[in-house]
C-alpha cells in the first residue's frame, strides 16, 4: 500500500559515489559490465540479471554480489531494527511519523534483516515496514529489500491468533493439522509485510529443568522432526503476491537452536551441553535434518557442545550443515550470541575475534549485543580476514531473499486486515485445542461427566486464568478464554451449577482460601482442581520483580507443584467427592501423589485462545480426548532424565518407596523411589476403546538399503467415536554400538466411528534403522529388529524385522 508521504523521500545512496577501488571492494577492471557510479545498471543498457524475475536464483545472486561494496555486504549480515526510524516504545501509540536520519543510518549499517517484532497497532507496523522497504528499493544504489522479522513460535505475536505452545501442538500427534496451523501463522504475518518468523524450536525436551521445555515438540527426535517438518512446510508453502515464478516460499521459517541447546548441564539456560558425535547425530541433529534442510533460515544456539560454542563450531556449521547436508540458506546467530564468545565462553578476547569466528562459519549477527560485525570492513582491509567468508555469508542471505520473491514485492498488502484473526483460523484453532488435551487417568470411567449432573466445583489457581506459554506479547491473554469462562459458556444451556473457588495462588504458600475451596467441593457432585506451572508474556517475563516457573531464562530445580497447590488438591480430595485434576503446564509436573489418589487426571499443556472452551468440551464428552504425551513425566526431579528412548542398560530398576503412612521401603534403583515415569511418552487415554490386530511387515526381510511398510488393523470397540494415534516403535536387538531400548519410527492419527475399523499403513525408511558406528559413519547393520505397536510403556502387537546383507 502506497503512503502519500513516501513520495517526499529524498534519494540517498548508502555510500558516496566516488570511492577508491579498495573501499568499494571492487576490482577496477576494464571488463566490468556495470558502472561504479550506477552499479544497479549495466553499461550496455541491458537489464541486470539480479533484477530479472525469471532468471535463476543462483544467477541473480552471482550477478548482484560483485556489485556490492564491502560496507553493503556487511550491512546485509547484521540485523537492524525498525526502532531505528520509528518510536516503538509505546505499544498503544499510533503516530505515523519516522526519523529520516535514523532510517538512513540503520539501512547503511544493518539493512539486511530488520527486527519488527513489536506490539503495535497494525497500521503502524505496515507504515514502518513500507517506509523501510521503499527506502531500500528506491533510494539505494542496488535496491536490495530486507527480511522483516518477528516471532512465530505458536502464533503471530502482534495481536494475531495464539495457538497452544509447541509442546501442546506436539501432543496432538497431528502433523496435517499443524501444517494448516502454521499456514495461518504465515498468512497473518505475511499481510503485514513480515517475511521471516523465528520458529520452529527443535530442541529436545530431555532436560526437564530447562525453562524452555514448553517451546519444544517433546523428547523424541522422530516426533520433533515430523512436527517441525509440518510447521516449516505450512509456514513456507506458497509464494508472496506478485513474486517471481522462481520464488519457492512466502515466508522464511527459522529452525532453532542449532544444535543440542535444550539439554544444558543442570537445566540452566545457555549452560554447556555435554555429549559426543554419536549422541549429536543420533538424537539432536535428526529433527533438524528432517525439518530444516528446506527451511530458508536457521538460528544457532547460545550454548557450547563438547566444549565448543555452537556459533564457533566449524564441524557443526560447515562440515555437517553446509558440506554434508548441502544447506545453502541464511544462518543467523541468536541475539547477543557473538558477544558470548568474549563474555561467557571465553574463547575470544575482543570483538574482532568474535566477529571473525562467527562469520567464518557463514553466519550473520543478530542484534542484542555490541554488533561485532561492524569491525569486519576494517579487518578485511587489515588482512585479518578474507572477504570470501563475508561473500559466502552474503550469498546465503541473498538466496533466501530471492527464494522469497522479495525483490519483486517486499511490501505489506493493502488488505492485510482480511488475513488476520479470521473465522477459518479460529475453526482450525478450536480443533487443535481439542486434540492437544491428554487424558492420563480415568478411574472407573468417571469421565466424561454428564450434563445432567447437578453441580461441579471448579477449584484452583488455573481456573480463572488464561495461561499462555512464553513468546506472546503483552496482554495477549485478553484474547483467550479461561477455563471458568469456557465451562460457563459450554454449560450455558444446561442446569449444571458451577461452584468456583480459587483456593490459592500459583505462587504462594498461603492456604487461607482452602476453606472456600473445600466448601465448593462439598456442595458439588464432582470437584475439578486446576493447578500447574505458569509462564509470562515477553514483557512481563523479562521485567524484574515478576515471577514465572517456565519460559526462557526461567529454570527449575524442582518439578513439583509450587506453593500450596498440592495441598489444595489433597484438601479437596479429602472431602470424598470425586476429584479430577487438570494439570495446566508447560512441562511435566512431578507429583506421583496425584496419579495415585485422584479419580482422573487431564494434562493440558499451555493452550491457545480457546483452551478453556476445549477443556470443558472434553470434560463433558462433547469431544473425545485424543492427545498423547510428547514427553515423559518423572516422579521427582531426582529421577530425571526420564525420556523413554534411553540407551540399553541405562535404567536398571530395583525400586524403593516411601508409603503414604511414612513407611520406608528400601530398594537400590532408587533407594526410596523408582526411575519409571509416572506417565511415559505416547500415553493418552480415550472415552472409547481400540483393538489392534493383523500386524504385518511388507516385506519382513529387507536389504540394508530397503524401506518397509507396517500395516495393521485398528477397530473402535467402544461406544463413541474417537481418534487414535497408531505408534510404531523399533528396537535393534544386536548392534555394533549401544542403541536405544526403543525408538519411535512412525505414527499416524486416525479417526474411527464407534464400531468401525481401519487398516493403517505406515512406511519406515531404511535410514531410520541406521546406527552411527565406531567408524563414524551411518550404517544399517544386518540383524533382527523388534517392531512394536503401542505406546512406549505398553505393547499391543510385536513382530520381527530381519535385515540381510
Amino acid at each position: 500500500m502506497f503512503l502519500p508521504m513516501l513520495r517526499s523521500l529524498t534519494l540517498v545512496l548508502l555510500c558516496p559515489i566516488w570511492r577508491t577501488a579498495s573501499a568499494w571492494s571492487l576490482e577496477v577492471r576494464g571488463d566490468l559490465h556495470f558502472p561504479l557510479h550506477a552499479r544497479g545498471t549495466n553499461t550496455d543498457g541491458s537489464l541486470p540479471i539480479y533484477k530479472n524475475p525469471e532468471a535463476d536464483i543462483e544467477d541473480r545472486v552471482n550477478d548482484l554480489l560483485p556489485r556490492m561494496t564491502l560496507e553493503e555486504k556487511v550491512s546485509q549480515i547484521i540485523q537492524g531494527d525498525i526502532d531505528g526510524w520509528m518510536n516503538m516504545s509505546d505499544p498503544l501509540d499510533d503516530t505515523l511519523v519516522f526519523n529520516q536520519t535514523g532510517l538512513e543510518l540503520m539501512m547503511s549499517q544493518k539493512g539486511g534483516s530488520i527486527w519488527a517484532g513489536y506490539l503495535a497497532p497494525w497500521d503502524k507496523i505496515v507504515y514502518a515496514i513500507t517506509i523501510g522497504q521503499k527506502y531500500l528499493m528506491e533510494n539505494t544504489t542496488l535496491g536490495i529489500p530486507a527480511l522483516i522479522q518477528s516471532e512465530g513460535l505458536h502464533g503471530f505475536t502482534d495481536n494475531g491468533t495464539i495457538w497452544p505452545s509447541p509442546i501442546g501442538l506436539a501432543a496432538s500427534f497431528n502433523t496435517e493439522l499443524l501444517q494448516q496451523a502454521a499456514a495461518t501463522i504465515a498468512t497473518e504475518a505475511e499481510g503485514l509485510g513480515y517475511s521471516q518468523l523465528f520458529a520452529p524450536v527443535l530442541d529436545l525436551s530431555r532436560e526437564l529443568r530447562w525453562g524452555r521445555v514448553e517451546e519444544n515438540y517433546g523428547e523424541d527426535p522422530f516426533l520433533t522432526g515430523e512436527m517441525g517438518h509440518a510447521y516449516v512446510t505450512g509456514l513456507q508453502s506458497g509464494t508472496r503476491r506478485n513474486a517471481s515464478s522462481k520464488a519457492i516460499a512466502r515466508m522464511a521459517s527459522t529452525c532453532k537452536h542449532f544444535a543440542a541447546f535444550g539439554s544444558p548441564q543442570g537445566g540452566l539456560n545457555i549452560a554447556q551441553v555435554t555429549g559426543g558425535e554419536r549422541e549429536l547425530r543420533t538424537m539432536y541433529l535428526k529433527p533438524f535434518n528432517r525439518a530444516c534442510v528446506e527451511s530458508l533460515s536457521i538460528m544457532t544456539a547460545y550454548s557450547s557442545y563438547d566444549g565448543i560454542p555452537a556459533i564457533a563450531n566449524t564441524h557443526l556449521l560447515t562440515d555437517i550443515l553446509r558440506d554434508e547436508w548441502g544447506y545453502q540458506y541464511w544462518v543467523t546467530t541468536d541475539a547477543g550470541s557473538v558477544d558470548l564468545l568474549i563474555t561467557t565462553h571465553g574463547t575470544c578476547a575482543d570483538r574482532e575475534c568474535a566477529a571473525r569466528t562467527a562469520v567464518e562459519n557463514i553466519s550473520g549477527e543478530m542484534g542484542g549485543g555490541t554488533y561485532t560485525y561492524l569491525t569486519l570492513p576494517d579487518q578485511v582491509r587489515a588482512g585479518n580476514i578474507s572477504v570470501s567468508y563475508i561473500d559466502e555469508t552474503v550469498k546465503t542471505m541473498l538466496r533466501t531473499k530471492f527464494a522469497l520473491g522479495l525483490f519483486e514485492n517486499p511490501y505489506p498488502y493493502s488488505d492485510y486486515e482480511s488475513t488476520l484473526r479470521t473465522s477459518q483460523t479460529r475453526s482450525l484453532l478450536h480443533q487443535m485445542e481439542q486434540e492437544t488435551i491428554v487424558l492420563l487417568e480415568n478411574n472407573n470411567n468417571i469421565l466424561p461427566l454428564s450434563k445432567s449432573i447437578g453441580s461441579i466445583a471448579l477449584v484452583g489457581p488455573q481456573v480463572n486464568r488464561v495461561t499462555f506459554g512464553d513468546y506472546v506479547f503483552f496482554n495477549a491473554s485478553l484474547n483467550g478464554i479461561s477455563p471458568l469462562d469456557g465451562f460457563t459458556q459450554h454449560l450455558a444451556n444446561t442446569s449444571v451449577k458451577i461452584n468456583f473457588a480459587q483456593g490459592c495462588e500459583l505462587w504462594s504458600n498461603d492456604e487461607s482460601g482452602f476453606q472456600d475451596a473445600v466448601a465448593a467441593a462439598q456442595s458439588s457432585d464432582v470437584a475439578i482442581v486446576m493447578v500447574g506451572t505458569w509462564s509470562l508474556d515477553q514483557t512481563l517475563l523479562w521485567t524484574p520483580g515478576t515471577n514465572a516457573t517456565t519460559g526462557e531464562h526461567v529454570d527449575l530445580s524442582d518439578l513439583a507443584l509450587v506453593g500450596a497447590q498440592l495441598k489444595l488438591v489433597q484438601a479437596v480430595q479429602a472431602t470424598g467427592k470425586p476429584t479430577i485434576v487438570v494439570l495446566v503446564s508447560g512441562k511435566p509436573v512431578a507429583e506421583p501423589w496425584i496419579q495415585a489418589n485422584v479419580d482422573a487426571v487431564i494434562q493440558q499443556f499451555y493452550p491457545g485462545e480457546l483452551g478453556g472452551l476445549a477443556l470443558a468440551e472434553v470434560v463433558f464428552g462433547d469431544v473425545n480426548p485424543s492427545g498423547k504425551l510428547p514427553v515423559s513425566f518423572p516422579r521427582s526431579v531426582g529421577t530425571t532424565p526420564v525420556f523413554y528412548n534411553y540407551l540399553k542398560g541405562s535404567r536398571p530398576i530395583d525400586p524403593g518407596a516411601v508409603l503414604d503412612n511414612g513407611t520406608l521401603v528400601f530398594g537400590h534403583q532408587y533407594v526410596l523411589d523408582t526411575p519409571v515415569p509416572i506417565w511415559s511418552f505416547g500415553r493418552g487415554l480415550s472415552y472409547t476403546t481400540f483393538s489392534y490386530s493383523g500386524l504385518h511387515l511388507s516385506p519382513s526381510v529387507i536389504g540394508t538399503n530397503e524401506d518397509f511398510n507396517v500395516s495393521l488393523t485398528v477397530q473402535n470397540t467402544g461406544p463413541v467415536d474417537g481418534k487414535e494415534v497408531v505408534q510404531i516403535y523399533l528396537t535393534d536387538l544386536v548392534s555394533s554400538v549401544v542403541t536405544p531400548n526403543q525408538q519411535l519410527v512412525g505414527f499416524q492419527k486416525i479417526s474411527l466411528p464407534a464400531g468401525s475399523s481401519q487398516t493403517v499403513n505406515i512406511p519406515v525408511l531404511s535410514q531410520q534403522l541406521a546406527v552411527w558406528t565406531v567408524k563414524q559413519a551411518w550404517s544399517v547393520e544386518p540383524g533382527q529388529f523388534t517392531v512394536m505397536v503401542g505406546t512406549s510403556e505398553q505393547a499391543f502387537l510385536t513382530t520381527i524385522l530381519t535385515v540381510q546383507d
